[in-house]
């Protein structure tokens, strides 16, 4: 410009200074621009695949930069630059801080530091991640397809030289910038009716999806997981669907609520036997004749949505009458306590009582004798302990008031004078009469006396009683005594007795058992069975309470929880080890039921026989017979244990304890050959790779360990380990060629390893895309990513299976559920069957060898299922409905 004119030039010197403001009007509009690019990046924080863009300095991709695919440019998106060259759009991208732990256990502290040359994993997490945000609440982007050139793939080893690489990043940034404003158009012009979309709230799990095929993105907690489309798939849109054309049928319940429940067996006309466990009552045929095997079937009552808590038998033998407790759904919204009576031939529900009206649970409840079962008289859980009194026909409620503020543990009519109610509990015993109110609804009056223990010692609990023919009433006491109760005249001088027409006092007392009395059951043939807490007897007594014969229950069934008089002599025991034993007092007893007693989580399948393994919080390690329905044997483990996995052999059996111990167990002799510990926590996951040469085990120190396994898998050598997860393991599995791992952490990463290459890194995860894994139980990948439902913060799927042929894949989640999906699992809000049954979180499922049974486990509610896996034409119950949510109605839930 300086030779357009000289100094004294008017025109030339305006001139130029027109061109000097229009230049500083220009910077001024760039900087808004720039400013308003800023502003729309820090509100709309679109994603976009990564690539692995990096200066040659750069020794290797960090932990929080992507490998891209080989052969695409590396303009694609804005957050592909490594951290040492961070942009402002990459700040856009970064993930939270570390989410809590998965349902499987605590979190692992969030401190490990990363690798040499780390990558960064396609779950994103990662312990120097930032504190961004991907994205606002409920906001769903595509990302742009990659333009395909012949331009060769940029990486660490570039040839551009140091003046053309900031020029280079700005051309990108300002690409991607305008890129990013097209596509918050091409967004909001499709008004929110994108197919794809699936909003939610920060925690929620989103998707984006690439256009082309390349990758899937989905976010938990805030957290990108980006999963590559396999080769094979040219769009989302081939992808199954529907729901799997198989089905489930509840085949067998493992287990009975002994342990803390009582008013939970009895026998039916049909000569069943009903119990309890979860959700689930069942109805028990005994096989073989008394003292000898199970056998037998069972059938299912499932119209429960939370844990039953006790039960009562109409007097006709047929009905029955069982109480829940109070729960949650999954949104967290509570369910209220209710009582279904029901019909235990057709297995449908017949009336439902109290919805709305009991308040925490049933504790106790009763059907009337004197009139044909007329009434029933129910006890909640709340702190009054509210007792009321319902016509069964009519599900009306005649009266209701305070019982007392004390625990009711028993509750029963007088089977000679319906007036007449007894309740029973801590320090207590009291005798209600009840008058009807000439049979108006709500009219009723219930009068309370107490019982007098007068000179008699006033026990802790009386938790049972049971009226005699002659009209009196025996109790069972913590003390190990049994009182005799009857009717006395008022007496003005006992302080305590005045004013009352009639009183109750204790008639006889006689000492039983060594402890608490825990059940007392009232034979055909007027002898009464009593059952003991600390000395496990079961005592046959007769009239004035002369003991006639007795037995003992071995101690690893636990003590005497409930008794039931069974066919002829036959008596049914359930116990406080959750068994149920039957026999009787000549030939002893063995058990038909047997279950654990606390918290599950371990669980595998053996390779070839239709057997499984369960460990859990109570020490057990147990294998069951699924065919024969049985425990077939039983240690204990000391310790707890939390995962399980059998050698492909089917000789020996890897479990791993929450000390960080790993034992390998012969399968059978019960012997440990190996004893091993890797560091000391807790151990989430043990899988033998399929040729059985190596052992993976996962742990919460954020490691893999490898071993070398021996033929006979007896004997293991430390081979190398996994070091690169930033969280605790959850989750892993091996490729079908064995040199391969895919796992899972704390954090939603998935890290893909070399093992046969010396325990490697896979940093391109891309090339991975194809492999072919021999089992898939990862919760996390594009073959299963369809599972999560909306809303997720990441602990809501705690176990995962893909059958053995490849077709289907069950989930077990937080809500008490079992879906199963078609396979592969891979587009948003897939559908599912949904089966309920399990009172507490599903911590477990696997599929047996041969993909005939699906074993699911029960958290604490320690239920062990064992569905039928149903073909599309197969026999059984009719299939679930479809459903998005993990819930089931009462009436579709029924299992005949």
């Amino acid at each position: 410009m300086d030779g357009a004119g000289g100094p004294g030039e008017g025109p030339a010197q305006e001139a130029l200074q027109s061109l000097s403001r229009r230049l500083q009007v220009q910077e001024k509009e760039m900087e808004l621009v720039k400013a308003a690019l800023a502003e729309a990046l820090r509100v709309l924080r679109l994603q976009a695949p990564p690539t692995s863009l990096q200066d040659p300095g750069t020794p290797g991709p960090t932990r929080d930069s992507a490998a891209a695919p080989p052969g695409l440019p590396p303009t694609r998106s804005p957050s592909s630059v490594s951290r040492g060259t961070q942009t402002e759009t990459e700040v856009e991208m970064e993930s939270s801080p570390g989410p809590p732990g998965l349902s499987n256990g605590p979190a692992a502290p969030q401190g490990g530091g990363e690798e040499p040359g780390g990558t960064q994993s396609e779950g994103g997490g990662s312990s120097s991640s930032g504190t961004g945000s991907p994205g606002p609440p409920g906001l769903l982007r595509l990302v742009q397809p990659p333009q395909r050139t012949d331009t060769p793939r940029r990486n660490s080893s570039s040839s551009s030289s140091p003046s053309e690489r900031p020029r280079q990043k700005l051309s990108r940034k300002a690409a991607s910038s305008a890129n990013l404003l097209l596509r918050s158009g091409s967004t909001e012009s499709r008004g929110g009716k994108d197919p794809l979309s699936s909003p939610g709230g920060p925690g929620s799990r989103r998707s984006n999806y690439n256009l082309e095929g390349i990758s899937v993105k989905m976010f938990l907690r805030g957290r990108p997981i980006t999963m590559y489309i396999p080769s094979g798939i040219r769009s989302l849109e081939e992808l199954p669907s529907g729901p799997p054309p198989e089905t489930l049928s509840l085949d067998w319940v493992y287990g009975y609520r002994g342990r803390d429940s009582r008013s939970n067996l009895f026998v039916l006309r049909s000569g069943e036997v009903v119990y309890f466990i979860a959700c689930v009552v069942v109805l028990y045929r005994p096989g073989g004749g008394p003292g000898g095997p199970g056998g037998g079937g069972q059938r299912h009552y499932r119209g429960h949505t939370d844990c039953v808590r006790c039960l009562a038998v109409h007097p006709d033998g047929v009905r029955v009458a069982s109480g829940q407790a109070a729960g949650v759904d999954k949104d967290g919204k509570p369910l209220q306590p209710v009582v279904h009576i029901w019909d235990s031939e057709t297995l449908l529900k017949l009336q439902e009582i109290g919805l709305g009206a009991f308040e925490r649970g049933v504790g106790a409840l009763a059907f009337s004798v004197a009139d044909l079962g007329a009434f029933l008289c129910v006890v909640d859980d709340s702190n009054e302990h509210m007792l009321s009194v319902w016509d069964c026909s009519r599900g009306t409620k005649m009266a209701e008031i305070k019982s007392t503020n004390d625990s009711v543990l028993a509750v029963g009519f007088n089977p000679r004078d319906s007036s007449c109610i007894v309740t029973s509990g801590k320090s207590h015993v009291h005798f209600w009469n009840w008058s009807g109110g000439a049979g108006v609804p709500g009219n009723g009056t219930l009068t309370r006396k107490q019982g007098v223990f007068g000179k008699y010692k006033k026990p802790k609990f009386i938790p049972c009683f049971v009226f005699l023919p002659d009209g009196d009433i025996l109790t069972g006491d913590s003390e190990g005594n049994i009182l005799t109760w009857g009717r006395s005249l008022s007496d003005s001088r006992t302080p305590g007795r005045g004013g009352a027409k009639e009183t109750y006092g204790i008639v006889a007392q006689a000492h039983a058992h060594e402890g608490s009395i825990f059940a007392l059951c009232l034979r055909r043939d007027g002898t009464v069975m009593s059952g003991g807490g600390r000395d496990r007897r079961l005592v046959q007594w007769g009239p004035g309470l002369v003991a006639l014969q007795e037995a003992e229950i071995p101690e690893h069934f636990g003590a005497v929880r409930a008794v039931a008089e069974g066919l002829g002599s036959e008596l049914l025991v359930g116990t406080t080890k959750n068994a149920l034993l039957r026999g009787d007092l000549d030939q002893g007893f063995s058990p038909v039921i047997q279950g654990h007693t606390d918290e599950l989580w371990g669980l595998c399948t053996h390779p070839f026989q239709n057997r499984f393994l369960t460990c859990g919080h109570d020490r057990q390690l147990c294998l069951w017979d699924g065919e024969g329905h049985a425990l077939a044997w039983s240690i204990d483990l000391k310790e707890t244990g939390l995962c399980a996995d059998f050698h492909p052999s089917g000789a020996v059996v890897a479990v791993g304890l929450n000390t960080g111990r790993w034992l390998v167990l012969d399968t059978e002799t019960r012997e440990i050959v190996s004893d091993i510990t890797d560091g000391n926590e807790q151990l989430s996951v043990v899988r033998y790779s399929p040729d059985g040469l190596y052992l993976a085990i996962g742990s919460h120190d954020n490691m893999i360990y490898i071993y070398s396994v021996s033929s006979d898998g007896a004997k293991s050598s430390r081979f190398g380990r996994c070091v690169g997860h930033s969280s605790f393991i959850t989750h892993l599995d091996w490729s079908k060629d064995g040199n391969f791992i895919m796992s899972n952490s704390g954090d939603y990463e998935i890290l893909y390893w070399d093992v046969a290459g010396g325990c490697k890194l896979l940093r391109n995860r891309y090339e991975s895309r194809d492999r072919e894994w021999a089992t898939y139980t990862c919760v996390l990948g594009f073959h299963v990513y369809g599972v999560w439902p909306d809303g997720s913060d990441g602990t809501d799927i705690n176990s995962l299976c893909r059958s053995h042929n490849e077709r289907v894949v069950a989930v077990a989640d937080d809500f008490c559920k079992v879906h199963l999906f078609q396979y592969p699992c891979a587009r948003a809000k897939a559908p599912s069957l949904v089966y309920g049954g399990h009172g507490s979180h599903v911590t477990s499922v696997r599929f047996t060898h041969d993909d005939s049974h699906l074993v699911s486990l029960g958290g604490k509610d320690a239920s062990i299922f064992q569905w039928r896996v149903l073909g599309p034409g197969g026999a059984g119950p009719a299939p679930a409905t479809p459903s998005r949510t993990p819930s089931l109605s009462p009436a579709s839930s029924l299992d005949v």
